[in-house]
């Protein structure tokens, strides 16, 4: 009897201390584990919405819950939902989705309602955690890998150079570096995205970093092992030879490895190639990474791979890959003219993926309390994205002017300059809405003083009001989050706290001379005080709107990146090393902020060089930096715009034109250097005009369009035909933007987005949509006059200017002549085209030319508020719905939904139907039109 008494005692403890094996909370459940071979402890999945699941995985015994930078509070009304427990399995649904968690092994599967996959975690789980202490924080290196099918696709994770649009099979760096944007968010064709909520530096695809070459077998020219011939000589007279070695690496990336040049080599005169073969001890695909700053050419295999060249300052990087055999050599060559005196050049290599672990998704973070993501499910890529802005907050409207042309240049250097320019192009009769005032417009050795050089800005205030007084144009200036040493802002600064110290430790000098750092945006006060600067300083002066420069933060250029954890910290929210890549939500939250307390009814609007996810809550667009301006470059945007736009942040733009020239167009070109300046920037001008910004901006040679052609060139009357085609289109893209933010929708749309069932639109990366309407096709090569465009599956296309019929899923030569980019439109669109415009605001659109394209049902919504301030968010704004049915040939213009202050009542529209066998050209101003009075009534138009 006692033993039995003792063994029931036994059981009844034993029974009590083992945990359930899942703990059902208000807002989701927490699975635990007790299998030991098992990395996770514990699994928490919370329900957001009926679409949108935040999963949470930890090794310890407690989760963290650091309040997150990207993801806003959510509403506390939970979406209904249920669990259960089969077959070791807990199923955790919603009225969408399920999420599905084994309890052996943690494995988390998503579906729809019918058992359809979504996604699906690596077999057993795919979670790792690596136990670490960094910058006296302890933390995680982690791992999450989710299964992935071969007809999947991947779009999103920021803006890259890589001239990839559908990121399967690929690898992704989430590091911010100017012109690089690192935003952790992917969408899949699947009809599902992932929010990673980890700041520090990322991986997306391959987690492994790169290695040396000498990792690999080299072999000399002469066949030698142990490397491959290097020879250093002269860019101008190849007989002058520096130096001649074998060398098992090339390994110039960064600002210190400069020190590793061989002493005889004058690194701005000269020349280097390396040349012979290489082989692996492995079979498989081989990658490659290459860092490159001035001209670089490499040939594998005897094939040019590539040929590009980058401002040696502000390196690029390009990707290849090589499948290799083991122990089979191929040859190698790499040409590089450093042209500069501060070049750089790198090139690594990983081996082939274990069997098993290709092509997979894969998030990997440097430093984390815990796996934590967000599982985003929709019926469709917009509701992904829609899901994705209900977790980082709405992008509000930008005020209409931003939709204008900006004009911008490195830089304006007095006031005289700034109003010379505006009062052209209002001579010239040619839109425009903002000017820029790019940096250094504050005294040479008080950067971060945020005042203006007395001596060539005398009257900032004066000049900013004749800017709107007179010319009815925006003022947008550079502010950089920069201090020198020893002013009196970076005294005060300094005081508080507020500045990064190590770049003034080092005594490091920027390329003007002077000692400077960077302040500390994830310190509140310090926000709050950045911001009185610029209220106090330039605000007030009448400034509308902020450029953010250098918000990666680049406090020193090309510095490694343990050099840069080094310098951007410690933060006021912990290490740089966990908050590496978050520098420019915070930053901008600050400013966006600020302003909307100093000024709760005027739209903020907000540039930056860096993104992260969220940005766009806080009224921000990006740009995609110091790019080159050559035509790989400009291609090179193309999938780079439209991968931003997928990672959710709808406002998107580029250095039109490309930011940094060679000297054969800087040094005054002339000749063939001369006309093809003039084509790229007329290329450029074309592809930028159909952007959600459009913005003109570079080195010399200037970029105002009279100052790079003369009146009656092609590039001229090019450039002056697409700045009136983009006002004339204001109704349009002005209701696009209304869309952003009313409906969740996204101006620049990757294809797979409206034709995802269209298999070869998956992959195609050089063409994109404007909205619901316009196929846009940028032309990248010089002295092209067709380019093959790809017209994706639908009830047929019409060429823009002629309204000719294509039908879809075909490829065409699309003409291309020098003053025309090939766009198409969407059979069953609706376009509203307003007035001629010298500036967006002028006034309404009175009168609206309407293009109807038969051949499929459509529809568009007409969105107008109060152009400029916040009201809209108080419900003061209107809808003038459209819609065509095909089978009757009838357009119904419904009735006006909403008001606001100072709408029109009434309006006229010539209505201009275009069919298959009536191929009407674009005229706005087309005399066989039905004539339409709109007073706000419903109206019924027989076409």
């Amino acid at each position: 009897m006692k033993r039995f008494t003792l063994y029931l005692i036994l059981f009844i403890a034993f029974s009590c201390d083992k945990k359930e094996k899942y703990e059902k909370l208000k807002d989701g459940i927490i699975v635990h584990f007790e299998n030991k071979n098992n990395e996770t402890e514990q699994i928490h999945l919370q329900v957001i919405s009926d679409r949108i699941i935040h999963v949470r995985a930890t090794p310890s015994d407690s989760f963290s819950f650091r309040p997150s930078l990207m993801v806003i509070e959510q509403e506390q009304k939970i979406a209904d939902w249920s669990v259960k427990e089969e077959d070791n399995t807990i199923i955790l649904q919603t009225d969408f989705i399920k999420a599905k968690v084994s309890a052996i092994t943690g494995e988390v599967i998503f579906t729809d309602l019918n058992d359809n996959l979504f996604v699906e975690e690596l077999k057993g789980g795919g979670k790792k955690f690596h136990p670490l202490k960094i910058e006296n924080e302890n933390g995680y290196q982690i791992v999450q890998v989710f299964e992935s099918p071969k007809d999947e696709a991947f779009y999103g994770l920021g803006q890259h150079q890589n001239d990839v649009i559908n990121y399967k099979g690929k690898d992704v760096e989430l590091i911010q570096f100017n012109t690089e944007v690192a935003v952790p968010f992917v969408v899949s064709n699947k009809n599902y995205g992932i929010l990673w909520d980890n700041y520090s530096i990322t991986r997306f695809g391959d987690s492994r970093e790169f290695k040396q070459l000498s990792g690999l077998k080299l072999y000399s020219k002469e066949g030698e092992e142990g490397g491959l011939t290097a020879i250093y000589f002269d860019k101008k007279d190849p007989k002058q030879i520096y130096i001649t070695k074998k060398e098992n690496s090339i390994d110039y990336e960064f600002l210190d490895d400069l020190s590793k040049f061989p002493k005889e080599f004058p690194l701005a005169d000269g020349k280097v190639t390396w040349e012979g073969t290489l082989a692996s001890d492995l079979s498989g695909n081989h990658k490659f990474l290459m860092t490159h700053g001035g001209y670089i050419k490499v040939w594998l295999n005897g094939y040019l791979i590539i040929d590009k060249w980058r401002q040696c300052w502000n390196p690029s990087s390009s990707r290849f890959e090589l499948a290799m055999e083991k122990g089979k050599k191929y040859p190698v060559k790499i040409e590089w003219i450093p042209d500069g005196g501060e070049s750089y050049l790198s090139l690594k290599y990983l081996e082939p993926l274990p069997d098993g672990m290709q092509d997979k998704l894969c998030f990997s973070s440097e430093v984390a309390d815990q796996i934590d993501y967000y599982f985003v499910a929709g019926k469709n890529a917009d509701d992904v994205i829609s899901g994705y802005r209900t977790l980082t907050g709405k992008a509000p409207i930008m005020p209409k002017w931003a939709m204008g042309l900006w004009q911008s240049r490195e830089r304006y250097k007095t006031q005289e300059e700034v109003l010379s320019v505006v009062e052209e192009f209002r001579k010239r009769k040619v839109p425009l809405d903002n000017i820029v005032q790019d940096w250094f417009y504050w005294e040479k050795d008080k950067w971060g003083s945020q005042k203006f050089d007395k001596s060539r800005f005398p009257d900032p205030e004066g000049m900013i009001n004749t800017l709107h007084e007179k010319y009815n144009t925006q003022f947008m200036i550079s502010v950089w989050p920069k201090f020198y040493e020893g002013i009196e802002n970076y005294k005060t600064f300094n005081q508080k706290g507020w500045l990064y110290p190590r770049n003034i430790e080092n005594n490091q000098k920027d390329w003007i001379g002077y000692v400077s750092t960077f302040y500390d945006a994830y310190d509140p006060k310090a926000r709050n005080a950045f911001w009185d600067l610029l209220n106090s300083s330039l605000y007030k002066k009448g400034v509308d709107a902020w450029w953010l420069d250098a918000t990666e933060p680049d406090i020193l250029s090309n510095s490694s990146l343990e050099q840069r954890r080094l310098l951007q910290g410690p933060t006021a929210l912990g290490s740089s090393s966990r908050y590496f890549n978050a520098f420019p939500i915070v930053n901008a939250k600050g400013i966006y902020e600020g302003q909307r307390e100093e000024d709760p009814n005027k739209r903020v609007f907000i540039l930056t060089r860096s993104a992260f996810g969220g940005l766009q809550r806080y009224s921000a667009a990006t740009w995609s930096g110091d790019i080159g301006s050559r035509w790989h470059d400009m291609k090179a945007q193309i999938p780079a715009g439209i991968n931003f736009s997928l990672s959710g942040i709808p406002y998107w733009t580029m250095d039109i034109g490309g930011f940094a020239t060679e000297t054969r167009y800087s040094n005054n070109p002339k000749g063939e250097d001369l006309e093809e300046w003039r084509e790229l920037n007329t290329r450029w001008f074309q592809f930028g005009a159909f952007c959600p910004l459009f913005r003109v901006h570079g080195q010399y040679p200037y970029r105002e369009f009279y100052n790079i052609a003369p009146e009656g060139h092609f590039a001229y009357k090019s450039m002056v035909y697409y700045d009136k085609l983009r006002y004339r289109l204001m109704p349009y893209i002005y209701s696009l933007a209304g869309s952003a933010f009313h409906e969740d929708n996204t101006i620049m749309r990757g294809l797979m987005m409206d034709f995802p069932q269209d298999e070869k639109a998956l992959n195609i990366g050089d063409q994109y949509m404007f909205g619901p309407s316009f196929l846009v096709n940028p032309v990248y090569d010089y002295k092209a006059r067709h380019r093959k465009v790809y017209l994706p599956q639908s009830g047929g296309w019409y060429d823009l200017y002629s309204g000719v019929f294509y039908t879809g899923q075909q490829e065409i030569n699309a003409e291309a002549p020098v003053e025309r980019m090939p766009v198409f439109v969407k059979a069953g669109s609706i376009i509203p085209f307003g007035p001629e415009l010298q500036y967006a605001m002028e006034k309404p659109a009175d009168s609206i030319t309407l293009y109807v394209y038969a051949g499929a049902n459509g529809s568009f919504k007409l969105y107008e508020d109060e152009n400029v301030n916040y009201n809209y968010e108080k419900g003061k704004f209107s809808i003038i719905p459209f819609s065509y049915d095909e089978e009757n040939s009838t357009l119904e213009i419904g009735a006006q939904k909403g008001s606001f202050p100072g709408e029109l009542k009434e309006r006229n529209i010539n209505i201009v139907f275009v069919q298959k066998d009536n191929s009407v050209p674009l005229d706005f101003n087309y005399p066989k039109g039905k004539q339409v009075k709109y007073t706000g009534k419903p109206v019924s138009v027989k076409l």
